[in-house]
């Protein structure tokens, strides 16, 4: 249960926010004092405080630069009746996250609650990897995620992790749907020399165009009908931090030219505004898209992929390192059955070589919500193969498991070329199955391409070796 804190010398308002908060859930504690407050939150931790301005006996802002000093991470929303620009300004230099204009609507404190709290557990919640890292200072009240697999292609990232955490740079972290690009750019961050600051994450694709400026750069009252407060936006909130800019292939070309000002200059305005406001971050960027071949289309600004490309981190799919899956599978069983407060649950060996011959086409995404999935839904110590309905048909699913862009890549082949033999064939078998027909073909152009070496054959296919094995014996092929 994650807990607030509210300091208010206001009665009838903090009454009305702790039964708000409680309501949805929160476990909340009160101060209606400066004084007692900083004793509060010098003993005890919390996930979010919201603190006045005016107080009877210390300044909001004071109160706010020794609650920093207490708890650097935890992030706290000033609420004030005062909404001059001065005080805006003077409380995000000390460290506030945002701040909230007394009387507020129930809405607008809902959606900035929600915010601080998701970037809360983002900045408590510590990411760990098995190799060489740098040291992070401990709490008693963070829990932690890991980074598993001990394979080559995964023991390079974490070197690579080691190697770039400390240094000041721009990452590119790639990779396809499911690689675990967020996990590795929190990683980098609880590894860095700016772990005291804020991480802000930003999902491109989420923010449409129109709203991008006033999202990215926040906005001053006035600046369009609708806005009646200053609005800190993303990047002015994590000025000092890291910004991890996620899905950064599907940003429109125009917020792309927006955002490259900002990475060369690191400066930018508010929407509406005319004062110049600098911004140190870091920027982590992710992308399930080859940003090459966007810019080959005309979909993506060259300048910006080399600005945003000092470092790059390639994370494999989980079909070529499928080594790594038993220890997954363990880690998610464990981790699932702690967070549900259930006895560890077990799969047989013969569940475990099935998951280790799955194509994963979610990557790890995948395997984690098909172990949660399991895990809740079980009733005993094993869980059963019943439990994964993907295993039953697995063979009969050859084709669906198959990667096409890389089949159609790897192979070379069109799909009229494969139309062309599929009509050929039928006209030799009237009675051949499609489907089966064109596994052939691919199969078999795929094993003329890589000189009937099975191992480059199943990696171009997207497939395991074992399931290619299963395919020949099954059209009667060596």
């Amino acid at each position: 249960m994650e807990k607030i804190l509210l300091i208010d010398d206001d009665e009838g308002l903090i009454h009305f926010l702790r039964r708000f908060f409680e309501r949805k859930g929160y476990d909340v504690s009160v101060s209606f004092s400066g004084k007692a407050a900083i004793e509060k939150i010098g003993v005890e931790n919390f996930d979010l405080i919201l603190l006045d301005y005016k107080m009877p006996d210390l300044n909001g802002i004071d109160i706010l630069i020794k609650i920093k000093e207490f708890q650097v991470k935890t992030p706290v929303i000033m609420m004030t009746a005062y909404g001059t620009t001065e005080l805006t300004i003077e409380a995000m230099k000390r460290g506030a996250y945002d701040y909230l204009l007394k009387p507020f609507e129930r809405k607008e404190l809902s959606r900035i609650v929600g915010e601080a709290l998701v970037v809360n557990r983002q900045m408590k919640e510590l990411v760990s990897f098995p190799g060489p890292t740098v040291s992070v200072e401990s709490s008693p009240h963070k829990s932690s995620l890991q980074i598993i697999g001990n394979s080559k292609k995964m023991q390079a990232v974490y070197k690579f992790i080691g190697q770039i955490a400390e240094k000041d740079v721009a990452v590119l972290i790639s990779g396809e749907s499911g690689t675990g690009k967020e996990l590795v750019a929190r990683a980098i961050y609880h590894h860095s020399r700016r772990n005291q600051k804020p991480f802000i994450t930003v999902n491109c694709a989420a923010i449409p165009e129109s709203l991008f400026e006033s999202e990215f750069f926040g906005y001053e009252r006035g600046a369009f009908t609708g806005a009646q407060r200053n609005y800190i936006g993303k990047l002015e909130r994590c000025d000092g931090g890291t910004c991890f800019l996620d899905e950064i292939g599907d940003m429109s070309l125009s917020s792309q030219a927006k955002l490259l000002r900002v990475l060369q200059e690191g400066e930018f305005e508010r929407l509406g505004g005319t004062q110049t406001i600098h911004a140190d971050i870091r920027v982590l960027a992710a992308t399930n898209k080859d940003l090459k071949k966007e810019i080959e289309a005309g979909n993506f600004r060259e300048d910006l992929y080399w600005r945003l490309k000092v470092i790059s981190i390639l994370l494999p799919p989980l079909r070529e390192r499928s080594e790594d899956i038993t220890a997954l599978v363990n880690y998610f069983l464990t981790r699932f059955a702690e967070e549900y407060n259930k006895s560890p649950c077990l799969i047989t060996e013969n569940t475990l070589k099935k998951f280790v011959e799955y194509p994963w086409p979610g990557n790890v995404r995948e395997l984690e919500n098909c172990i949660r999935r399991a895990t809740i839904l079980s009733n005993g110590d094993f869980i059963s193969d019943e439990k994964f309905g993907f295993l039953k048909s697995k063979d009969d699913h050859f084709l669906q498991n198959l990667n096409r862009n890389q089949v159609m890549d790897h192979l070379k082949i069109k799909l009229e070329d494969i139309l062309t033999e599929i009509l050929e064939c039928s006209r030799q078998n009237i009675h051949a199955n499609i489907i089966e027909m064109v596994e052939k073909i691919l199969i078999s152009r795929a094993l003329d391409k890589s000189g009937n070496n099975q191992v480059k054959a199943a990696k171009m296919l997207g497939i395991s070796r074992n399931t290619l094995r299963q395919r020949l014996k099954k059209f009667g092929q060596k």
